[in-house]
């Protein structure tokens, strides 16, 4: 478990390709490194994945053939910083949001602006997930957590202030790369719930029930 709250960037250091589609990727960091034990979780652009080995200075990881077609980390290339949290602490604050680290899909870049100490993201989401993507509500960018400003059918603008350009990958992304993406996992929650309901001719629990009874 994750809350979208970026520790540190990491650099790509090597990138061994294990078998067709799968890699094991060695990671620079430093901070994380510090409690660091093998076995760990680490989400990785917001993927999250399992500590094999580190030293001083660095840690591997090996992404397996369903993380690399559901992910951009195949694309990353050797030098390519990379957003790093490690999982979270049940004496820490609770910065961001609930993050599994299992990535919904990539997602592209369509449009970048700044505005005044804001720069402006709009994100095309897969149609598949538009039913998750709720204004003022919360979603995970490549391991950031962040507010959904607006939703434009399949298309979602958020906004970052400069200390996340700085401590993130975010701000040097430009139109046209890709993202992974999270949705909110209460909402994903609350639709399977949904989904079976409606399904289960023998369970009163529906959008009808929930709005008779204040709930919608």
């Amino acid at each position: 478990m994750f809350t979208g709250i970026i520790e540190e960037k990491g650099i790509l250091l090597t990138k061994k390709r294990v078998s067709e589609r799968a890699v094991t990727l060695s990671i620079k960091a430093e901070h994380i490194l510090s409690d660091m034990r093998i076995g760990d979780s680490i989400a990785i652009n917001g993927v999250c994945l399992t500590v094999t080995r580190f030293s001083d200075t660095s840690f591997d990881v090996d992404v397996m053939p369903e993380t690399i077609k559901a992910t951009s980390l195949n694309a990353t290339q050797l030098g390519d910083s990379v957003n790093l949290e490690r999982a979270m602490a049940a004496n820490g604050r609770f910065g961001g949001h609930f993050v599994s680290g299992h990535v919904d899909s990539t997602a592209e870049i369509v449009h970048k602006v700044y505005q005044e100490n804001a720069i402006y993201f709009r994100i095309k989401i897969p149609e598949s997930y538009k039913s998750l993507l709720l204004k003022k509500g919360s979603i995970t960018v490549d391991g950031i957590s962040l507010t959904i400003f607006e939703v434009q059918d399949c298309t979602i603008t958020i906004s970052i202030i400069p200390h996340t350009a700085e401590q993130t990958t975010l701000g040097a992304k430009v139109v046209g790369d890709l993202v992974n993406i999270e949705c909110d996992m209460l909402a994903k929650q609350v639709q399977h719930l949904l989904q079976v309901s409606v399904n289960d001719s023998n369970n009163n629990l529906n959008k009808n029930f929930l709005h008779e009874n204040g709930f919608l």
